[in-house]
């Protein structure tokens, strides 16, 4: 196993806005693609919607150059947007997005996904961050994707970026999870025993019709059907890129924890996927702030404790990809909060400034875009001057979960917070 390059890769789904309505642009020029392509190559590739647009990453062997070239993607993406009077925003949804008015890519693919699925299909404005890691072989992806299972809320936790829908706060921070869920084969997977069974399924539903091979398994988190890897779902799409970057660390770790450290296959309780779901819910609406039911049967464990124990089991993993300083922006995450933090504060701050909501909304969506064409979670500053960056809080406005505001120095100065877990909860929750 130390002679495996633990190879991962990032894809990044981004909006499409129009400047000066900040609303989604249905009539993207076909140009804008090849544009792209011209300037960073095959990596920008095409969304279900027009509004939408994708980074598919290459093959990175190490964090740094991870970071360099996720960077030099978005900028450049960014950049030829900009040459076309359009703004790239990465967020899990779209503060006012209309999703009547949205239109699908001219693909045969997604041509047929919105005619078999009709609505849920066009409903489907929603962006995520989908990352690849590299198994050895041998190993069974089934198998280490049941281990891996567990954890699925923590990582969606650690992204949310979608607290509106329609224009109106949804008081989740995740409404991409559950608008996601009107797609059938999505959520927590069950847990299949191994590689062939899962085969088994899916030769099932390509069988009957239902699917037209295992790409259209949409979990959480699947064996991916063209690459050697397990690819995690389950994220909204990070606004800030040291954020995608900080989780993919965290996730090529985890992976190669399990990995090093391999179980008994061991009878899991038949309620287990419900549990997992259950967090799954509760990170959905109350973000890092969440409390996760234990799958021993155990005391509740906090998120962002739960989050502080899987740190400590990778840190050998971490030392051995040298993954340690992208993994101190998963602990900035805990102690600052996600972008949907940042939009929950932004939002009420500019209402009770007088600004009407929609204008308060498209104030969010000048963040999203500013913060999404950043090159780190600093570079990332609001509008005008003294853009508030989000922290939880004691105080909350009802379903929101932040009311108090920090200064970008007061941020800076809590990157390095260490934030301590209740020794156990890695085993309560994980139980794998």
């Amino acid at each position: 196993m130390t002679a495996f390059a633990w190879t991962f890769g990032l894809e990044e789904e981004f909006f499409l806005v129009d400047p000066r309505t900040r609303a989604l642009c249905a009539d993207v020029p076909a140009s804008l693609l090849h544009a792209c392509r011209r300037r960073v190559g095959d990596a920008v590739t095409p969304e279900l919607l027009r509004s939408q647009i994708e980074i598919v990453s290459p093959v990175f062997h190490d964090h740094d150059q991870a970071a360099v070239e996720m960077a030099a993607l978005r900028r450049g993406v960014a950049e030829v947007a900009g040459e076309k009077d359009l703004r790239v925003v990465a967020a899990g949804t779209h503060p006012i997005a209309n999703w009547a008015g949205q239109v699908e890519t001219r693909k045969s693919r997604y041509r047929r996904l919105v005619r078999d699925f009709q609505i849920v299909g066009r409903r489907n404005v929603l962006c995520g961050l989908h990352v690849h890691v590299a198994v050895p072989e041998g190993v069974d992806r089934v198998a280490l994707m049941n281990r891996v299972m567990p954890w699925l809320p923590a990582f969606l936790a650690l992204s949310t970026s979608s607290p509106f829908w329609n224009r109106e706060p949804t008081g989740l921070y995740s409404y991409r999870q559950a608008a996601y869920d009107e797609w059938p084969r999505t959520g927590i997977p069950d847990p299949f025993a191994d590689e062939g069974e899962y085969a088994e399924f899916v030769r099932r539903l390509v069988a009957g019709g239902a699917a037209a091979d295992a790409s259209m398994l949409w979990w959480a988190i699947r064996p991916a059907l063209r690459y050697p890897t397990l690819e995690l779902r389950i994220c909204d799409a990070c606004t800030r890129l040291d954020d995608a970057l900080a989780i993919a660390a965290l996730y090529r770790c985890l992976v190669r924890a399990l990995v090093r450290t391999p179980a008994p296959v061991a009878a899991r309780a038949p309620f287990e996927r419900r549990l997992i779901d259950e967090n799954r819910w509760r990170a959905k609406r109350f973000g890092l702030d969440a409390t996760f039911l234990a799958l021993d049967g155990g005391e509740p464990v906090a998120c962002r404790d739960a989050i502080a124990r899987l740190l400590a089991d990778v840190e050998e993993d971490a030392r051995a990809l040298r993954a340690e300083p992208a993994l101190a922006r998963v602990r900035a995450i805990l102690a600052e909060g996600t972008s949907a933090h940042a939009q929950l504060a932004l939002y009420p701050a500019r209402c009770a400034r007088g600004a009407a909501p929609i204008a308060a909304l498209r104030f969010v969506v000048d963040w999203l875009a500013a913060a999404t064409y950043g090159s780190s979670a600093r570079d990332a500053e609001a509008p005008d001057a003294g853009f508030p960056t989000a922290r939880p809080a004691s105080s909350r406005y009802p379903g929101i979960g932040v009311t108090t505001f920090a200064t970008a120095s007061d941020a800076s100065n809590r990157r390095n917070v260490r934030i301590r877990g209740s020794a156990s909860a890695s085993r309560r929750i994980a139980n794998a």
